[in-house]
């Protein structure tokens, strides 16, 4: 092979990871630009405020007290709320929010540890004076998060409601079941981090998305909860929660009004690539998991929502409107 052959298919070789990192950097500008179009079409309601050092994003609908305060799980912000909310603000003041490094809301400096969260939260509440005390609702992940809020500052708060929350318990008892984790869970997030990045994660409607985001909500998530720090930030909180698991077993609330929803529909199990037995017994854990938590107070109860898989909030709304309205009227704060 003549040198200037082998020159020339060695600047080829050469040119391609830089041809590669400028359709990348194509990719990127033009996904940049589709967000921010698609922020501009999605005006924020509700207000950021000041928490210290960085700005969370607050809906206060409503007036009165106690207030209700609307804890999203994990990956979930203050839109998937929204119907909950439109059903409680003609009782009371009614809070829902975007923790720090998600939608709206600002990045934060400290980790995502619970204590955090929780003094972002505390110190927005007081910011925008709502009225003690609280009557904290927790999805998912959020029902760690109330439960410690509760454990931590008990004279705040008048009652508990625990939508399909995480038992403090669950990821021990299912550790054996899945060692290397599922889903999401599993990818180091750097890799959903480039796919919305680079736009990736819209293609074919955003089928990517399916069983994560329901199809209705998926321009929403694209264009803003999935903010540049989104996917970094769920796994910080996920990886901090053991701390705050290890604080709340044994938990005792006294005689604090503590009631539980429970979902009806078990997960779609297969479709985070776990096998039907596995997915049986995952169940198993966490409906016993719910029930374990009536535990939590001589005055507890739990319902089912029977038409609901995880998403209660979104899927059955009324049922949490329902449950926060007689936890009101069971405390005396029905009008």
């Amino acid at each position: 092979m003549s040198t200037s052959v082998f020159k020339k298919r060695w600047l080829v070789l050469a040119a391609v990871p830089v041809v590669l990192a400028g359709l990348l950097g194509v990719a990127v500008l033009v996904e940049n630009a589709r967000t921010a179009a698609g922020r501009d079409a999605h005006p924020m309601p509700g207000q950021l405020v000041d928490v210290g050092g960085h700005r969370v994003h607050v809906v206060q609908q409503g007036t009165g007290g106690p207030t209700v305060v609307l804890e999203a799980g994990s990956g979930e912000v203050a839109s998937g709320w929204a119907d909950v909310a439109a059903g409680l603000d003609d009782l009371t003041t009614v809070v829902r929010y975007d923790r720090a490094g998600t939608a709206w809301s600002e990045p934060a400096e400290e980790p995502r540890t619970a204590e955090a969260v929780i003094a972002d939260l505390r110190t927005a509440l007081r910011e925008i004076d709502a009225p003690e005390p609280y009557v904290l609702v927790g999805h998912s992940l959020g029902g760690l998060y109330v439960r410690e809020f509760a454990r931590r500052y008990p004279e705040e708060v008048a009652g508990l409601v625990l939508v399909d929350a995480r038992p403090e318990d669950d990821a021990r008892r299912t550790a054996a079941l899945l060692p290397d984790g599922a889903g999401t869970s599993a990818l180091p997030t750097w890799i959903p981090s480039l796919l919305k990045a680079t736009g990736v994660l819209r293609f074919d409607g955003g089928s990517l998305l399916e069983g994560l985001v329901p199809a209705d909500q998926r321009q929403e998530f694209l264009n803003v909860t999935a903010s540049p720090t989104y996917f970094s930030t769920q796994r910080d909180e996920a990886d901090r929660i053991s701390t705050t698991e290890d604080a709340l077993r044994g938990q005792d609330l006294g005689d604090l009004p503590v009631r539980i929803i429970a979902r009806g529909l078990p997960q779609d199990y297969a479709a985070a690539g776990v096998d039907a037995e596995t997915g049986a017994e995952l169940e198993r854990i966490w409906q016993d998991g719910q029930r374990r938590m009536l535990a939590l107070s001589t005055d507890s109860s739990l319902v089912v929502a029977e038409r609901s898989g995880h998403l209660i909030p979104a899927e059955q709304p009324e049922i949490v409107v329902s449950e926060v309205r007689a936890l009101f009227a069971d405390i005396g704060q029905l009008p």
